[in-house]
C-alpha cells in the first residue's frame, strides 16, 4: 500500500493503520517526485495519497495509478486538485480527518466483488 503525505504524524498513523490490517506499506513519501520515483520500479495494491504535497499537488501520481487500475482515495482538506478534478471529476476523496483507509479498503472490496 502506497501512502504519500507530507504530514509526519498522519503518515505514521496511516502505515499503522495499513500494517495492522496485515498490509505492506510503501513509504510514506512526503511528496510527489518520490512517489512517482518508486512507482517507476514497483506495483502497488492501493494508495491514500494527500492532496497537496511538499512539491506539488498529487495529481501525476494520481493520474499514473488511475492508468495502471490501482485503487487510490485521495486524503486532503481542501478537496480534489484542479488538474485532477479535471481529468478524473469521480476520483475518490476522503476530506481530513476521515478515514482514508476504510474508504479505500470499501473501494478494493467493491472491485474484487
Amino acid at each position: 500500500m502506497l501512502i504519500v503525505e507530507d504530514e509526519p504524524i498522519i503518515a505514521m498513523l496511516m502505515a499503522e493503520d495499513v500494517e495492522a490490517l496485515g498490509g505492506i506499506v510503501l513509504g510514506p513519501f512526503a511528496s510527489v517526485a518520490d512517489a512517482l520515483a518508486i512507482l517507476a520500479d514497483n506495483k502497488v495494491a492501493g494508495a491514500v495519497m494527500d492532496a497537496n504535497l511538499l512539491d506539488r499537488d498529487i495529481t501525476p501520481v494520481a493520474l499514473q495509478l488511475l492508468d495502471r487500475g490501482v485503487p487510490f482515495v485521495i486524503y486532503s482538506g481542501t478537496g480534489l486538485p484542479c488538474a485532477l478534478a479535471a481529468r478524473a471529476p469521480n476520483a475518490p476523496l476522503e476530506m481530513k480527518p476521515g478515514q482514508p483507509l476504510d474508504r479505500l479498503m470499501a473501494i478494493i472490496d467493491a472491485d474484487a466483488g
